[in-house]
Order: C-alpha cells, then sequence, then structure tokens
C-alpha cells in the first residue's frame, strides 16, 4: 500500500469512528500549542485559511524544562503579525524541580515513565503521570478560567473544541477528551498531513522549521535526539546528566531509575551510530519517515 494511501485508510478509520465530528457551535475554540512541528503547523495554516474555523485562541502548556529552542520559538510565534489569535500561558509547576527536590513530600511527587531496574534485577517502566500533571491538567484550567467557570462548575457537552497536532504518522495517538464538555479533533488528520508534510508545508511558506517539543529529559527521547542535544545543545545535555544522575535512587522505588533504555547513565549510555560503528550511511538526506519510524 503506498504511503498516500495509508494516510488516506488513516482518515477513514477516524472518520468511521466518529473522530472526526467536530463539536457544533462551541463556546470556545482552542488549540493545543506545544510550539513543535505539528501545532506550530497547525496555527500556521490556520492563520493562512487553510484550516478553520479560526480558533479562539491557542494555550501552551508550561512544563518549565523544555529547550531554550522551544522558548525562542514560542516567542516568535507569540510576536507582533505571526498569529491573527492570542497564546496564553498556563503551567502547573515545574516539573525539573519536583523531580530533583529532596524535600517534596511523597503524595505531592510525580513520577516520569523512566526506566527502571529493580533490586531483583528485573526491568520496569515508571509511571507516567507527568503528561496529566503538567500539560492536561493546566490546560484544562485555563479553558475554564477563558470560559469563566470554577474548576468544579458545570460546563455543557462540547462547550470547548480543542484542537490537537497529531499528524497522520501519529494517529495511533488519537484518544477523545475524557471531560464531556471537551470535544478533541485534529486538523491535520483530516487534511491527511503527516509529519514531513507539515516539514514542506513550513518550508514552501518561508517559516523556520520548528524545533521538538518535548521536556529536556524525557525518557521517550530516542538516540538521535539524545546525540543532537548532546553535540548541538550543550547547556540541555548537561542539565539531562544532572537531573539523570539525581533521579537514580527515589524513596518510593525497590531499585534505581534512568532516562536512557540501556540502564546506564546518560553520559555513558552508547549513543552512537551505525556510521559510528563502521557500516555506511546511504541516507544521506532527511528521512521521509518511511523506514521504521
Amino acid at each position: 500500500m503506498s504511503y498516500e494511501r495509508a494516510n488516506a485508510k488513516i482518515v477513514e478509520w477516524a472518520d468511521g469512528q466518529g473522530m472526526l465530528r467536530r463539536a457544533e457551535d462551541p463556546a470556545l475554540r482552542v488549540l493545543s500549542l506545544g510550539a513543535g512541528v505539528q501545532s506550530t503547523t497547525m496555527a500556521l495554516m490556520a492563520a493562512h485559511g487553510e484550516i478553520g474555523p479560526m480558533p479562539d485562541c491557542a494555550i501552551f502548556a508550561d512544563t518549565g524544562w523544555e529547550p531554550k529552542a522551544v522558548y525562542d520559538h514560542l516567542d516568535w510565534l507569540m510576536s507582533d503579525n505571526v498569529l491573527p489569535f492570542p497564546v496564553h500561558l498556563t503551567s502547573n509547576g515545574d516539573i525539573r524541580d519536583n523531580l530533583v527536590d529532596p524535600d517534596i513530600p511523597l503524595n505531592d511527587r510525580v513520577f516520569a515513565p523512566f526506566f527502571l531496574k529493580h533490586s531483583d534485577g528485573s526491568k520496569g517502566l515508571g509511571k507516567r503521570q507527568c503528561t496529566s500533571r503538567y500539560k492536561i491538567t493546566p490546560l484544562m484550567w485555563k479553558m475554564r478560567e477563558l470560559l469563566g467557570k470554577g474548576r468544579r462548575d458545570h460546563i455543557k457537552k462540547d462547550a470547548v473544541e480543542v484542537w490537537v497536532g497529531i499528524s497522520t504518522d501519529e494517529a495511533g495517538r488519537m484518544s477523545p477528551s475524557k471531560r464531556q464538555w471537551q470535544r478533541n479533533c485534529w486538523p491535520l488528520i483530516e487534511a491527511n498531513m503527516s509529519r514531513q508534510d507539515c516539514l514542506r508545508w513550513m518550508d514552501r511558506n518561508g517559516y523556520p522549521m520548528p524545533p521538538k517539543s518535548s521536556c529536556i529529559g524525557c525518557p521517550f527521547h530516542n538516540d538521535g535526539m539524545w546525540r543532537d542535544m548532546r553535540d548541538n545543545d550543550p547547556e540541555a545535555w548537561a542539565d539531562a546528566v544532572e537531573v539523570d544522575r539525581a533521579i537514580r535512587i527515589s524513596p518510593s522505588l525497590n531499585g534505581e531509575q534512568f532516562m536512557h533504555a540501556s540502564l546506564q547513565p546518560l553520559d555513558e549510555a552508547d549513543l552512537s551510530t551505525e556510521e559510528d560503528r563502521g557500516q555506511l550511511n546511504f541516507f544521506v538526506n532527511e528521512c521521509e519517515g518511511m523506514c521504521g519510524v
């Protein structure tokens, strides 16, 4: 099956599940802005009138631990004459502080899906509480605030339509909102756009390429992302190495936790490429997203 047909199948599946049904006349239309490739493309396409209806605003939920490039890109998006709608910032604290501060009580700690090595030698994965605490919850609070509602006030069904920047190559991440007053939608899925399509759209329109939006120490980084950080962002790399050491022993774990899947300290993990290990590199251009990803 061709790449285009596969994407079309994804759109057909999502439509058949009712996931592409929009909220009818929502009180608030919000673009969830991560300041990465997909959400940036989505915001700028709305500004160009290529997708719609126009959002009332965008909201950036700040974990406090994004790379400097993400904050710089966000500043550009928020500058004059870039987006025709406001960008609101919201936060539920600093995830880095929560991970490393030994004085935070155990019941106030938030766990990330770090790689675990238990005392009996078995392996595991930590709880993923970080997304809910630092992304979903503050986004929900800000939407309630914009509606003029308190945190426990009733809101009518489908009152808010939230644009989520998931592209066709990430369609498995699509999921309906758990709140009856919020209806998620995926304009990039509707437009049958992959991440590479987003990059091409940005290039055609003369926009700067957005950075990868994720926490500096996210354990979901692949080796390519860790290498890029190590080689091109030494400040973020040093910070990640420092936090990796700090999280090693947690009072609630019977063992050790690591940022890297090898269960090695980040600065000792093997991040070499096949080319580094003596194999020829036949992929000198940017990958088109078809080689096992």
